[in-house]
């Protein structure tokens, strides 16, 4: 096949993973802009190599007619949690998105592949419009924790190395690796909802932070230069201490503040700074 004929045919595959994994890191942007925790970390994407494709249709006996329909993963997005928990979150909300055809499961969780592989995979329709009208390609998505991830990554690199012919005593040690992973996998989601509530306080105490200075600065506008520094001397001190209900205190203080000089300002719209 020419050059420029595989260009064509993987274009879509291009344009589908480009859209997904931007449309995945919109979504973990939306869980943070509505306060709550994100299950997604990362979201990657990737286009089998040519080469890989020819590979896998050799080992497979795939006739090029029938590439789009029986190898599922030319086009791959990858998204990374944090908790094996977080792994059902992602699929569920993958599966219920209308823009999404799922067509297939694979669950190496619980059942993972002799070697030590662990991963959810989502195998899904993606149509992506084109200058020659609506083209859907299969799209697999890969849900790991970061543990998963990096073991998947290692195996993958010592596959190509050895030609798929991992020696005994690396597959041994990468089983070995494996194990431990899912051990510590096990262990962090004893901690999950204290490494939550800790991640949920700092993105409140950003917020806050960024609110307090907001209002300190509309204050130059209507009090005294002398006054301004000594709120804002306060909330260094306050800020110092990293109580995050002191925090929420002093900023509810702040708004009463802030609110009065308002009022004055209603009741006096010509003040000007000579005046104060």
């Amino acid at each position: 096949m020419e050059i420029q004929l595989w260009r064509e045919i993987l274009h879509p595959y291009e344009q589908a993973v480009a859209e997904l994994v931007l449309k995945f890191r919109c979504l973990r942007v939306e869980y943070k802009k509505h306060g709550l925790y994100s299950p997604i970390e990362n979201v990657t994407g990737r286009v089998k190599t040519i080469s890989s494709i020819l590979e896998k249709m050799q080992r497979k006996g795939v006739p090029m007619e029938e590439m789009a329909e029986k190898i599922e993963d030319i086009a791959g997005v990858r998204i990374i949690c944090q908790f094996v928990e977080d792994i059902e979150r992602v699929a569920r909300d993958i599966e219920a998105r209308s823009d999404l055809e799922i067509l297939n499961h694979k669950n190496y969780l619980g059942n993972q592949k002799k070697s030590g592989y662990r991963s959810y995979h989502i195998i899904a329709r993606y149509g992506v419009q084109t200058i020659i009208g609506l083209k859907k390609v299969k799209v697999e998505i890969q849900i790991r924790t970061m543990g998963m991830n990096f073991w998947a990554t290692t195996e993958h690199h010592l596959q190509y190395k050895y030609k798929g012919e991992i020696p005994e005593h690396i597959s041994a040690q990468l089983q070995k690796a494996s194990d431990a992973l899912m051990s510590l996998d096990r262990e962090m989601s004893e901690v999950r909802s204290e490494i939550i509530d800790a991640m949920n306080d700092s993105r409140i105490k950003n917020r806050i932070v960024k609110e307090i200075l907001g209002s300190i600065e509309n204050l130059y506008r209507v009090a005294s230069e002398r006054e301004v520094k000594k709120i804002q001397d306060e909330f260094y001190e306050v800020f110092s201490h990293g109580d995050l209900e002191e925090l929420k205190r002093f900023q509810k203080q702040l708004d009463i503040i802030a609110e009065g000089y308002r009022a004055q300002a209603i009741e006096h719209p010509l003040l000007d700074e000579d005046d104060k």
